[in-house]
């Protein structure tokens, strides 16, 4: 995961650049990985830190689409916002099921070698893995996923969830993605899964909102801290 910083206007082209890299070096014909990914580049969203940015966030969303279509030739669908609603989920199982699905910008059919790409404006989206003990199985953490998830058993608001191997790691994990951590927190997302197995430790990807680890418990060791607000510096 790369996280750019700029002002309105500059953030399309840099998004731009990285994409181009990546299509030019990643082959997907050849690329191995537990995690469900429709391209080489596959999420690149926009964030917006507060509700006087989402406008601009938009409109910088909407550039990157159109030049990630006309310019690498990229398949690019919309979601969230700028989609009705539409959610990354949606999406992924959609195209994984291959269903025609039109693009919103580029071509109709994926790139040979980098797939597809989706889009977004958003506000900061917390990806939180959550590290499972004992001898608990892929199985059971897709079983754990399925309950905490929102719509599950026990669902938490606004979390998406998956129960995955990392067989190179030695790790068995509830991998999660927390859409707004003013409803659901880290800490109740590791409570969650605590209620139906052993909690070896949690992982950070990316950044997050200071505010997000507020109650987080020092018990649970976790991996890879850092905030928005320490990576701009203020």
């Amino acid at each position: 995961m790369f996280t750019l910083a700029g002002e309105p206007g500059t953030l399309a082209g840099a998004l731009l650049a990285g994409a181009r890299e990546a299509v030019a070096t990643i082959d997907l014909r050849t690329h191995a990985g537990a995690h469900p990914r429709v391209g080489a580049v596959d999420v690149a969203p926009v964030v917006h830190l507060g509700d006087a940015d989402r406008g601009a966030a938009c409109a910088e969303a909407l550039v990157l689409a159109h030049r990630l279509g006309n310019e690498l030739d990229l398949p690019v669908y919309l979601y969230g916002a700028l989609a009705g609603g539409r959610t990354r989920a949606h999406l992924r199982r959609r195209l994984a099921a291959l269903a025609d699905v039109a693009p919103d910008y580029g071509p109709r059919r994926p790139h040979p070698t980098a797939g597809a790409v989706l889009v977004a404006a958003r506000p900061p989206l917390i990806a939180f893995n959550v590290e499972l003990g004992g001898s608990v199985t892929p199985g059971q953490a897709r079983t754990i996923a399925a309950r905490i998830r929102e719509g599950g058993a026990r669902g938490l608001p606004g979390v998406r969830a998956l129960g995955l191997a990392l067989p190179s790691a030695g790790v068995v994990q509830v991998s999660t993605n927390i859409e707004d951590h003013r409803i659901t927190t880290p800490a109740e997302v590791v409570a969650a899964v605590g209620r139906h197995a052993e909690v070896a430790g949690a992982e950070l990807v990316g950044l997050a909102p200071a505010a997000a680890f507020a109650d987080f418990p020092a018990s649970v060791p976790l991996r890879g801290l850092r905030t928005i607000e320490d990576a701009l510096g203020r």
